[in-house]
């Protein structure tokens, strides 16, 4: 069975309290639920790591290889300042899918350069949590 392995860095444990005017109301917890369901709908496992750790981040990524088919990742913060994070998904050669709640690009600063995404099979931004649904639809097409 093809597995998704989903990703999310630094502060998204805090989703559905932390600023909900920019990222929601919804929980993490409830995010994976939903995303569970769907990848299952779908025949597919779905495994999801949270962590506030880079290190640990980088781990999962290295520790992927040969075991899933794509990564849908909300790098948070990291997407905009770890190149380390580029290099662990890029060598691991696993395509992935870089999600963000607001719509970073918008938001200037910092926060509009993604590292991640030159290298990206996709990026979703500005969609709130439903861009989860979306990277995780796209992850499945490349079982079709």
């Amino acid at each position: 069975m093809a597995s998704i392995l989903l990703l999310n860095g630094p502060n998204l444990n805090l989703l559905g309290i932390r600023e909900p005017e920019l990222y929601g109301a919804e929980t993490l917890a409830a995010i994976v639920d939903r995303l569970l369901v769907r990848a299952q709908a779908a025949g597919r496992e779905l495994e999801h790591l949270q962590t506030n750790s880079e290190a640990e981040l980088l781990d999962r990524i290295h520790g992927a290889r040969g075991g899933f088919e794509a990564i849908v990742i909300n790098p948070g913060a990291w997407g905009h300042t770890s190149l380390a994070l580029v290099d662990a998904l890029v060598a691991v050669g696993i395509p992935y899918f870089e999600v963000h709640i607001t719509n970073v690009l918008a938001r200037g600063g910092r926060r509009a350069e993604l590292l991640l995404a030159p290298a990206a099979a996709g990026v979703i931004v500005g969609f709130g949590t439903r861009g989860y649904d979306f990277a995780l639809a796209a992850a499945l097409k490349l079982f079709d």
